[in-house]
C-alpha cells in the first residue's frame, strides 16, 4: 500500500524529474483517514515565486517494490516487453501520478524519469480557501480531496463507478451488482447464553456439589442416638436426592439458543438461479403424519382443524403431503376428513390470499385481537365474513356426522332386511318363515357400500382389533406449477392466488387377532411405509391430532437446520410443545415450561433434545436405522477423549458376506437389512437419502446434492402404486423384518418416542431444538387432576421400562456423549425417586409423633449447611429462570407437581414396572382425552371435575398424616413440662414444606370453589383434635425424660 507522507520541499525548477525523492518523513494516519506529519521539516522555504496565493506543496508517494514497480525499471514501453507491467495493477499504479487543480503540466513530471519519483503535485486554489489548504497541524484532508475532485478508487466490490474506461479498466457492461455476487450464507446460527449468566450458574452448581458432599459427610458422622431409625431413613433419602439432583443438573451446564434465517432459505431454494431459471422450489419434500385412535376421546372436529392447518402451511404445495392414521378404523373419522378436504378448497386459498395466522379455523375465529390488523386488501372483511359462515356450516356437518351415519346405516340395514325377508318368503312359497330373518347390522358409506373398517355394531372382520387395511388418497397429487384462481360469484375472489392443496391420504392399517400391533409405534411405522410408496418425502413431521400449526412457517424453520452446513448429521428437529385451554394459574404445571424451555434447551447444547412424541421433524433415512455420514466416539471416564468414528454410510445388502464387514462394538451400529418384501419401498430408500442432503453450494458443505436436482415434478399415482401402499400396511408385512427393533419407531415401551430418539443418538446422530419466535405448534393438555396424573403415569411407566431394558443408557455406545448419557440415565431413573420421596414426606410426621428429629439438635453446623444449600438452590433457580426465560411461578408450580406426581403416579409406575419385569404382567394405559368438559360456559370446567382414582390414595394419606402430626406435635410441646421447641419447629418446618407442595392436589380435591361442604372442614378438625388427644392420653409427656433432655 502506498504511504502518503506530507513533505515540504524547496523546488525552483518546474519539473522535479531527474533527481531522487527526499527522505521519507514519519507520519501516522488519523481516525478520519488523514495523514499527519510527525517530523519537522527544516528545508521549508516560502520565499520567491512560491510565496503568496500560488503556493505549491509537493507530496511524494513512495510505492513499495512490486512486480510492476521496480526501482530500476524502465519506461512504460520497456516494461511492457517483460510482461510484468501489463496487468491492471500496473496501469492503476501509473494512474496514481496525476495533478489536481490548476497545476503546471510539468509539475508532475512529463518525461519517463518522473515515474521513478512517483511524485504527485497539488496546487492551492485561487481563493486561498482550497480544500488542499493545510491546517495548523500540517494535515492533508484526503477524504475531502477525493470528494471534491471526484477522485476514483478503482474497481471492485467495495466501490464501483461507471465510466472507468478512462482509467484503463474495461467494464464490458458490468455493474456493482456483478461484484456483489451473493456469498454463501448460513441458514442458522447459535446464540450462546451470556457468560454473565452462565458462569455464575456453573459456579453455583460446583459450590452446591461441594457443600452437599460435606453436608452428607457431616450427617453420616453425626447420628441421632435417640432415633437412629429416623436418622437412617433420612440419610438414605438425602443421599438419593443428591444423586438425583446431579443427574438433573449436570446436563444443564451448556444451554444454547438458536436462530434461523428464513430469508436466506427462500433466496437459496425458491429464487431463480442459473441452475433453476424457472424459480421453482428446490426444497425437499415433507410428509406430515397425524395420528388418532378413538373419535370419542379425540373429537373429529379437533382432528379436522389440525388437518386444515397442515394443508394451509406455507411450504411448496407440490412438496407437501399429509397422512392421517386412524388406528380405530372409524367411519366417523373417515367422513370427517372428507369434509375437511372439501372445506380446505376454500380455506387454504383464503389463508394464502390474506396471510392468515393461525391457520387452524377454530383458533383463528376465536382470537381476541382485531382480525383486520395488518390486513391490506379491501375485500378482507367481506371474505372473512363469508369464510366464517362456511366454517360454521362445516362444524354443523361434522357434529352431525354421528347421527347421520347412524340414520344412513339404519336405512340401508332396513332395506337389506326387507330384501332378505322377501327372498325368504319367495323361498317359502310366499309365506313368512317361522324363524326370524337375521341380518347383520352393517355400517354403510355414503355410496351405499359397506365400510371396510370398524362398524358401529362390531362384528367379525369389522371391529377395532379386526378389520381390513384402508388407504384412501382424498386429494390428487398437485401439479408442479401454480394453478391460479379467478373470480367466482358463489365463492371468494381468488384471482392471482394459488388454489392447489397438498396431497392428503387417510390410512388405517390392517388389524387381525393374533398379531401384536404395537399401539401407536406400529401405526406410525405403517404410515412410514405407505408414505414411502406414495410420496417418499425425505423428511417426516409427526403431530398428535390436537397439535396444529400455529406458525405456518414452522416447516421452513426446521428445514433451515436440515439444509444448513452439517445438516446431514441431524436426525430430527424437535419443536417445543405449547398448550391452549390451560387455567391461568396452571395449577398442575401443564405448560411444563421448566422441561421444554429449560431441560430441552440445555440438551441442545450437548447431542440434542430427546424426542417427545409430537412436533418433531425426522430425517426419513435416520428413521430407517442407518448411521450418520460422520460421527464421533467419546472414550475415557467422562467421555473427554473425542475421535472420529468409522461409519458405514452405504446400506449393506442381504447378499453381502457378514465376514467381510468389520464387527461393531454395539448392536445399534449394525446396518439394517430386513425392510420387508416390497421392492418399491426398498428402492425408495436411496432416493430419500439423496433428496434429504443439504445443497452443495459451498466447499464447506459435506455430503451435499447439486442445486436443481429436486425440480422434477412428482409422477402421478397409479393403481399399482396405491395397491402396493395398501400391501405395506398389512398386519403380516413386518413378520421376519427389523421393523420396531432397528427400523422406524421402536417397540417394547409405552414411551416409544423416547426410545426411538435414544436409538438415533446412540448411533451418533444429532438432534436440534427449534424454538421459534411465534410458537410453531399448539395443542391441548388435560387440566383435570385425574387425567393429568394418568398422563404422568404413562410417561413414568415408560421410563421404568427403559431402565429395565437394553435401552438403558448404561449400555449405550461410545457415540453417546457423556452428559447426554447422563440425561438418558435420568430419564430411566427419575421414577424411582418416588420411593424415597414418599418416605421423606412421612418423616416430618414421624418426627412430630415421636418427639425426635432427624438430627440430635438444631445446632449451628446443621443450620449453616441447610442455609447454604437452600440459598444455592434459590440462586440456581433464579439463574435458570434467567437463561431459560420461564417465570418464577412456573418454576414453583413445577416443584409442587413434582412432589404430587412423585408420590402418586411415579410410585405406581415403579410398582407396575416391577410387576412387568418380575411377573410379566403387561402394562396398559388410558388414552388422554382431548375433549372439553360438559359446561360450555366455563372453558375450565374440567379443572373442577373430581374423578376418583387409586392414584389419590398416597398423596391424600400424606396430607392427612402431616396435618394430624402438626396438631399432635404442637399439643405435646404445649402440655410438656419442659417444652422442646427446637424439635417442634424442625418438624413443623418440614411438615409445612410437604403441605405447601401438596396444596394444588388438595385444591383439586375440593372441586369448584365454594362447592366443598363445610362438614368436611368440621370432620377434619374433629378428627385431628380427637387423634391428638388420644395420642397424648396413650403416651403422655414424661417430665423426667423431658428434664433430662
Amino acid at each position: 500500500m502506498a504511504t502518503l507522507s506530507p513533505r515540504k520541499t524547496l523546488t525552483n525548477s518546474p519539473s522535479s524529474s531527474g533527481r531522487p525523492p527526499q527522505a521519507v518523513k514519519v507520519s501516522r494516519r488519523t481516525s478520519s483517514g488523514r495523514f499527519v506529519s510527525l517530523s519537522r521539516d527544516d528545508d521549508l522555504d516560502m520565499s520567491g515565486d512560491y510565496s503568496g496565493q500560488t503556493d505549491y506543496i509537493n507530496y511524494t508517494v513512495l510505492m513499495p517494490p512490486t512486480p510492476d514497480n521496480q526501482p530500476g525499471g524502465g519506461t512504460g514501453t520497456d516494461s511492457k516487453s517483460d510482461g510484468t507491467a501489463t496487468t491492471r495493477f500496473g496501469s492503476e499504479a501509473r494512474g496514481l501520478i496525476r495533478r489536481v487543480g490548476d497545476s503546471d503540466p510539468n509539475g508532475g513530471g512529463g518525461d519517463g524519469d518522473a515515474a521513478k519519483d512517483r511524485r504527485m503535485s497539488v496546487m492551492k486554489s485561487s481563493n486561498n480557501k482550497s480544500m488542499l489548504l493545510r491546517s495548523q497541524t500540517s494535515d492533508f484532508d484526503h477524504n475531502r480531496w477525493l470528494f471534491e475532485t471526484k477522485g476514483r478508487y478503482g474497481i471492485g466490490n467495495a466501490y464501483w463507478q461507471d465510466g472507468e474506461q478512462d482509467q484503463g479498466y474495461v467494464s464490458e457492461g458490468m455493474s456493482m451488482a456483478d461484484f456483489m455476487d451473493n456469498p454463501w450464507r448460513p441458514l442458522t446460527r447459535k446464540v450462546k447464553v451470556p457468560p454473565a449468566i452462565l458462569s455464575p450458574y456453573r459456579l453455583l452448581v460446583f459450590i452446591r456439589m461441594v457443600v452437599l458432599a460435606f453436608f452428607l459427610a457431616w450427617r453420616i458422622r453425626n447420628p441421632n442416638p435417640d432415633a437412629v431409625w429416623l436418622w437412617g431413613m433420612s440419610i438414605v433419602c438425602e443421599v438419593w436426592f443428591a444423586f438425583s439432583w446431579l443427574l438433573d443438573i449436570l446436563p444443564k451446564l451448556n444451554p444454547i439458543n438458536r436462530a434461523t434465517d428464513l430469508a436466506a432459505l427462500r433466496e437459496k431454494f425458491d429464487k431463480p438461479t442459473p441452475t433453476n431459471p424457472s424459480g421453482r422450489s428446490d426444497l425437499p419434500g415433507v410428509d406430515v403424519f397425524v395420528s388418532t385412535a378413538d373419535p370419542e376421546k379425540e373429537p373429529p372436529l379437533v382432528t379436522a382443524n389440525t388437518i386444515l392447518s397442515i394443508l394451509a402451511v406455507d411450504y411448496p404445495v407440490e412438496k407437501l403431503s399429509c397422512y392421517i392414521s386412524d388406528d380405530g378404523g372409524a367411519i366417523l373419522s373417515f367422513e370427517a376428513m372428507a369434509e375437511a378436504v372439501r372445506f380446505a378448497e376454500v380455506w387454504v386459498p383464503f389463508c394464502r390470499k390474506h396471510n392468515i395466522e393461525p391457520r387452524n379455523p377454530d383458533s383463528y375465529f376465536n382470537i381476541k385481537t382485531d382480525p383486520t390488523k395488518n390486513k391490506k386488501r379491501r375485500d378482507f372483511v367481506k371474505d372473512r365474513r363469508w369464510i366464517k359462515r362456511e366454517y360454521d356450516e362445516f362444524k354443523v356437518r361434522i357434529n352431525g356426522l354421528p347421527e347421520g351415519i347412524k340414520k344412513r346405516s339404519d336405512m340401508y340395514n332396513s332395506r337389506e332386511e326387507a330384501k332378505e325377508k322377501k327372498l325368504a318368503r319367495d323361498k317359502n312359497g310366499g309365506e313368512t318363515p317361522a324363524e326370524p330373518v337375521k341380518v347383520t347390522k352393517a355400517t354403510w358409506m355414503a355410496d351405499g357400500t359397506h365400510w371396510p373398517g370398524t362398524w358401529l355394531n362390531a362384528t367379525a372382520d369389522h371391529s377395532k382389533g379386526d378389520h381390513a387395511g384402508i388407504l384412501q388418497v382424498m386429494t390428487k397429487v398437485p401439479e408442479n406449477d401454480p394453478v391460479m384462481g379467478g373470480p367466482d360469484e358463489n365463492k371468494l375472489d381468488f384471482t392471482g392466488i394459488d388454489i392447489r392443496i397438498p396431497m392428503f391420504a387417510y390410512v388405517s392399517r390392517e388389524k387381525r387377532p393374533g398379531y401384536d400391533h404395537n399401539k401407536k409405534a406400529g401405526a406410525m411405522n405403517a404410515m412410514v411405509r405407505a408414505s414411502a410408496v406414495l410420496s417418499n418425502g425425505p423428511f417426516i413431521l409427526n403431530l398428535d391430532c390436537d397439535h396444529y400449526f400455529y406458525n405456518c412457517q414452522a416447516i421452513r424453520e426446521g428445514m433451515c437446520f436440515m439444509m444448513d452446513r452439517g445438516g446431514d448429521r441431524i436426525c430430527y428437529i424437535q419443536f417445543p410443545q405449547r398448550f391452549e385451554g390451560i387455567d391461568p394459574s396452571d395449577r398442575y404445571a401443564n405448560h411444563n415450561t421448566v422441561f421444554f424451555d429449560g431441560n430441552m434447551r440445555a440438551l441442545d447444547g450437548l447431542q440434542g433434545p430427546v424426542y417427545v412424541g409430537t412436533g418433531c421433524m425426522f430425517r426419513r433415512y435416520a428413521l430407517y436405522g442407518f448411521n450418520p455420514p460422520r460421527a464421533n466416539e467419546y472414550t475415557g471416564m467422562f467421555g473427554q477423549v473425542k475421535s472420529a468414528a468409522r461409519t458405514n454410510y452405504q446400506p449393506q445388502s442381504e447378499e453381502d458376506d457378514s465376514d467381510s464387514h468389520p464387527l461393531t462394538d454395539h448392536p445399534d451400529l449394525d446396518l439394517p437389512k430386513k425392510f420387508g418384501s416390497s421392492t418399491i419401498f426398498t428402492d425408495s430408500i436411496p432416493v430419500a437419502e439423496f433428496q434429504g442432503r443439504p445443497l452443495a453450494d459451498h466447499v464447506s458443505v459435506k455430503n451435499g446434492r447439486p442445486p436443481g436436482t429436486l425440480l422434477m415434478p412428482r409422477p402421478p399415482l397409479d393403481a399399482q402404486t396405491v395397491a402396493e401402499a395398501v400391501a405395506v400396511i398389512s398386519c403380516w408385512y413386518e413378520d421376519k423384518t427389523e421393523w420396531g427393533e432397528r427400523i422406524g419407531w421402536i417397540y417394547g415401551s409405552v414411551t416409544e418416542d423416547v426410545v426411538t430418539g435414544y436409538r438415533m443418538h446412540n448411533r451418533g446422530w444429532r438432534s436440534v431444538y427449534c424454538i421459534t419466535k411465534r410458537d410453531a405448534f399448539r395443542g391441548t393438555a388435560p387440566i383435570n387432576l385425574t387425567d393429568r396424573l394418568h398422563q404422568v403415569l404413562r410417561w413414568a411407566t415408560g421410563s421404568v421400562e427403559i431402565f429395565f431394558s437394553k435401552n438403558n443408557a448404561f449400555l449405550g455406545s461410545k457415540r453417546l456423549k457423556f452428559l447426554q448419557r447422563v440425561a438418558y440415565l435420568n430419564v430411566g431413573i427419575y421414577p424411582f425417586t418416588s420411593l424415597f420421596l414418599v418416605v421423606y414426606c412421612f418423616l416430618p410426621a414421624l418426627s412430630l409423633f415421636s418427639g425426635h428429629f432427624i438430627v440430635q439438635g438444631l445446632n449451628v453446623a446443621f443450620l449453616s449447611y441447610l442455609l447454604i444449600i437452600t440459598v444455592c438452590l434459590c440462586l440456581l433457580s433464579l439463574l435458570e429462570v434467567k437463561w431459560s426465560g420461564i417465570a418464577l411461578e412456573e418454576w414453583w408450580r413445577n416443584e409442587q407437581f413434582w412432589v404430587i406426581g412423585g408420590t402418586s403416579a411415579h410410585l405406581a409406575a415403579v410398582i407396575q414396572g416391577l410387576l412387568k419385569v418380575v411377573a410379566g404382567i403387561e402394562i396398559s394405559f388410558t388414552l388422554t382425552s382431548k375433549s372439553a368438559g360438559d359446561d360450555e360456559d366455563d372453558i375450565y370446567a374440567d379443572l373442577y371435575l373430581v374423578k376418583w382414582t387409586s392414584l389419590f390414595i398416597m398423596p391424600l394419606t400424606i396430607i392427612i398424616v402431616n396435618i394430624i402430626a402438626v396438631v399432635i406435635g404442637f399439643s405435646r410441646t404445649v402440655y410438656s413440662v419442659i417444652p422442646q421447641w427446637s424439635k417442634l419447629f424442625g418438624g413443623l418446618f418440614f411438615s409445612f414444606w410437604v403441605l405447601a407442595h401438596m396444596y394444588p392436589f388438595a385444591k383439586g380435591l375440593m372441586g369448584r370453589r365454594g362447592r366443598l361442604p363445610t362438614i368436611v372442614y368440621v370432620w377434619s378438625g374433629l378428627l385431628s383434635i380427637t387423634v391428638s388427644l388420644l395420642w397424648i392420653s396413650v403416651s403422655p409427656p414424661d417430665s423426667a425424660s423431658d428434664g433430662s433432655n
